[in-house]
């Protein structure tokens, strides 16, 4: 998160017509270095995107368990934020050529990915001890993104 925001800074910097994006996980989203970088961010009206991947889990933890405010796109204080129904990629198409275009011109914005994994996060997390069968099983029926697409 530090890295995207000083390449956000060297953009901004040089004058050039372009923004960054920089990645990170629901468990990544309470790590205290997110919020050191959007405040530069935001200081600086840097053309940078925070996008926070909400799978839902973190490294087999509920984001309810580790997250006391689980509305990641809510956590940029007065920087904006929206979440984006992540498992729809025409969706995140047409958000990131809008949000691109809107932090060039105005500064920071969180977006969050809704989207699930159905697997683990790791060879070391099955994934199956805090989760169920059926739940898996609910997502792939209805918010399956190749279904979605198709």
């Amino acid at each position: 998160m530090p890295v995207g925001t000083g390449l956000a800074f060297a953009m901004k910097y040089k004058g050039e017509d372009a923004f960054a994006c920089t990645m990170y996980g629901d468990g990544a989203a309470n790590q205290g270095q997110l919020t050191e970088a959007m405040n530069m961010a935001a200081l600086w009206k840097l053309p940078m995107i925070y996008i926070c991947e909400n799978n839902h889990y973190g490294m087999g933890t509920s984001k309810k368990r580790a997250s006391h405010n689980d509305k990641f796109h809510t956590r940029g204080d007065l920087i904006p934020g929206i979440c984006v129904d992540a498992q729809n990629v025409l969706m995140i198409k047409e958000t990131m050529k809008w949000a691109g275009a809107y932090v060039k011109k105005n500064g920071p914005l969180f977006l969050e990915f809704d989207t699930y994994r159905y697997h683990g996060h790791s060879m070391s997390d099955p994934g199956i001890t805090y989760r169920t069968k059926e739940e898996v099983q609910c997502v792939r029926d209805t918010r399956d993104p190749i279904e979605i697409v198709r």
